[in-house]
């Protein structure tokens, strides 16, 4: 408990680089909504979806992101459908209660409705887009109006939102959803447990038939509508249903997956026979209290096997029961009642307050049938919280495993001077894509996806689970830590958003790509195995005192080699004949290509003027030394 930090301290932290700089009204509710929002869907600062429109005319939107969904991981083959989050910022006095809820959304709805006529150009053409969204949309696709606040939301504010919910919804269609999320969001799901100590203890209902197995177990079943009921009630307390996976290996995958089809089709078709067909679903708790009849409260839940069973229930459940509509459907009706028979058998597991090490294997052996590997298991036993301590301890930088985390330690460092202050600070999964892009030269992926990152996913996989490798060869900090080296080279560069030149606003993950690939050139002419483990080494050896010749030579080859590809030329991108024929000049799709400069055959021009730039690096100029020697010369010291 003595590294626990107060909502208080972790808000004013959170909100130094907000107000830092005496920023505008405009200027503050952007940056607030952008920090917010990034870190809520762990957004890439730099994703061309974000789509800002704050100012005169924006039709009550300040940011917009369309969250396109994630072609999924595995033989399953699963896309999400595609959400576009309308973010409205109330920092400070922007925020007034109901009145702001109920006026700053019923502008929204009416800009969504064309009802809205005086609107700047960037709100213009971003409605022109969520116009043709909604005509292409499905039923898993959403528009969804989110308030992003300091504090999270009263119970009378809430309300205010089912009400508006309700008038999107009349209005623009069961498309429509309305969301809130807070300062207060980013610090439960920071400091979890530690969090909810210092809050109130989360407690949410819900009516089951269990009876109690073992001494922390209680097992039986739920019915279709009541689990669907507990969901709603935890989306309605918490604001964000997501939370309720938080100790899941797997986020949901969508439904139009093969196993998800599966259980969509019998919730539609039968859900009377849900029971039979489906493995039930394992919830964990710190605490069970026994209500009257067959209500338990259940105290900090989390679904930790059952994911997809419970989203794909709120998902059908949410369409059928939540549309509006004040006449009578015997067909709903009949479906309704089928429901209620419906059941979902159930595990409800008491781990305590201090149960981690019983939520791991629970969490391994209960998903054991999805055939899922040891080492996908990272994110929940020691591995990353190993890395984290050896980075603080040989590197002096904080690893942030989980974002938010870098809030919370400041606003720990500050309340406490005596502890180690850091300066520096990487996020454990940014740090995964620049190595991934980097030393396995998959910069397309990591521009355009997550899930490939992320434990389970198919580049995940192959930087962690390097087989055939002597163990001084696998991953480990000192990777971490040449990515972070990178990371922080390619910041000194400025690449992303803000960049200062347009070459480098989208090609962060090109830039790692091209560095580690005339490294691997420079290893190979002095003779060295351009392992994975030596590129590391030599990144680091770069960085140290006295290195910064040869430095400055790779990086500057490098970064001379991204501003030719990006401009007009004969080696540019712009002549590249995938870009032309295949991308319809359509420069963001091209650079999150999965081929993108990995052969003469997708990539001409690149693998061209790459071939040239490591031709140069031998050659001597005005009697300098080549670069290339320079940097052997450093490497071998």
């Amino acid at each position: 408990m003595d590294d626990m930090v107060s909502f208080e301290d972790f808000r004013s932290q959170w909100l130094i680089d907000i107000t830092e700089g005496n920023p505008t009204n405009v200027e503050l509710g952007n940056r607030f909504a952008h920090k917010i929002v990034t870190q809520w869907l762990d957004i890439n600062d730099a994703s061309t979806d974000l789509v800002y429109c704050d100012g005169s005319g924006d039709g009550g939107i300040d940011i917009a992101y369309l969250d396109r969904g994630e072609d999924g991981e595995g033989a399953e083959d699963v896309t999400t459908g595609h959400k576009w989050y309308l973010i409205q910022s109330k920092y400070g006095r922007a925020f007034q209660g109901i009145n702001t809820l109920l006026t700053e959304g019923q502008k929204v709805i009416d800009t969504l409705d064309g009802k809205r006529t005086k609107l700047s150009s960037l709100a213009e053409g971003l409605l022109e887009r969520l116009t043709t969204f909604r005509k292409n949309a499905s039923e898993n696709d959403q528009i969804i109006l989110v308030f992003a606040a300091e504090r999270a939301l009263s119970e009378d504010e809430k309300r205010a939102m089912g009400d508006l919910r309700a008038i999107g919804r009349e209005r623009l269609g069961p498309i429509f959803e309305v969301e809130s999320v807070s300062i207060e969001t980013i610090y439960k799901r920071t400091l979890e447990e530690a969090a909810a100590i210092a809050l109130n203890r989360l407690s949410v209902p819900i009516h089951s038939n269990v009876v109690k197995s073992d001494e922390d177990l209680w097992v039986g079943s739920i019915s279709l509508l009541d689990l669907y009921s507990f969901l709603r009630t935890y989306r309605d307390q918490t604001e964000d249903l997501d939370q309720l996976y938080e100790k899941n290996l797997r986020r949901f995958l969508g439904g139009r997956g093969k196993v998800n089809k599966g259980i969509q089709e019998t919730l539609k078709s039968a859900p009377e026979k849900f029971g039979l067909y489906n493995n039930g679903i394992t919830i964990v708790v710190t605490d069970v209290k026994l209500s009257d009849g067959n209500v338990v409260e259940l105290i900090d839940p989390y679904v930790v096997n059952g994911c997809q069973t419970t989203r794909t229930i709120w998902e059908v459940c949410h369409q059928r029961l939540e549309a509006g509509g004040t006449g009578s459907n015997p067909e709903l009706e009949e479906w309704r009642q089928k429901a209620q028979k419906g059941l979902v058998v159930t595990k409800i597991v008491k781990v305590g307050n201090d149960g981690d090490r019983l939520l791991q294997a629970i969490t391994r052996y209960t998903n054991s049938q999805n055939a899922i590997r040891e080492k996908d298991f990272l994110a929940l036993t020691s591995d990353f919280q190993t890395w984290a301590r050896m980075m603080a301890e040989r590197y002096d930088v904080f690893l942030e495993i989980q974002r938010g985390g870098w809030d919370s330690r400041k606003a720990l460092q500050k309340q406490k001077p005596t502890i180690k202050q850091f300066k520096k600070t990487a996020n454990a999964f940014d740090l995964l894509k620049v190595y991934g892009s980097g030393w396995l030269g998959e910069a397309g992926i990591a521009f355009g996806k997550n899930p490939p990152f992320l434990p389970n996913g198919s580049i995940f996989k192959r930087i962690i689970n390097q087989e055939g490798l002597d163990e001084g060869e696998h991953f480990g900090v000192e990777d971490l830590y040449a990515a972070f080296i990178l990371q922080c080279v390619a910041d000194g560069f400025k690449f992303g958003r803000g960049a200062d030149r347009n070459s480098r606003r989208q090609t962060r993950f090109l830039f790692y790509m091209v560095v580690l690939d005339l490294l691997k050139e420079v290893l190979s002419r002095a003779d060295i195995n351009a392992s994975h483990k030596n590129l590391s080494e030599s990144i680091i050896k770069l960085s140290q005192d006295g290195n910064r010749q040869a430095a400055d030579s790779l990086y500057g080859m490098a970064i001379e080699a991204i501003d030719t590809y990006l401009s007009p030329g004969d080696n540019s991108v712009f002549e590249e004949p995938a870009f032309k024929n295949t991308f319809n000049f359509d420069l963001n799709g091209f650079l999150k290509w999965e081929q993108l400069g990995k052969s003469e055959v997708n990539c001409p021009r690149f693998r061209a003027l790459i071939a040239i730039t490591k031709m140069y690096m031998g050659q001597r100029i005005a009697g300098m030394q080549p670069p290339r020697e320079v940097i052997i010369e450093a490497i071998r010291e």
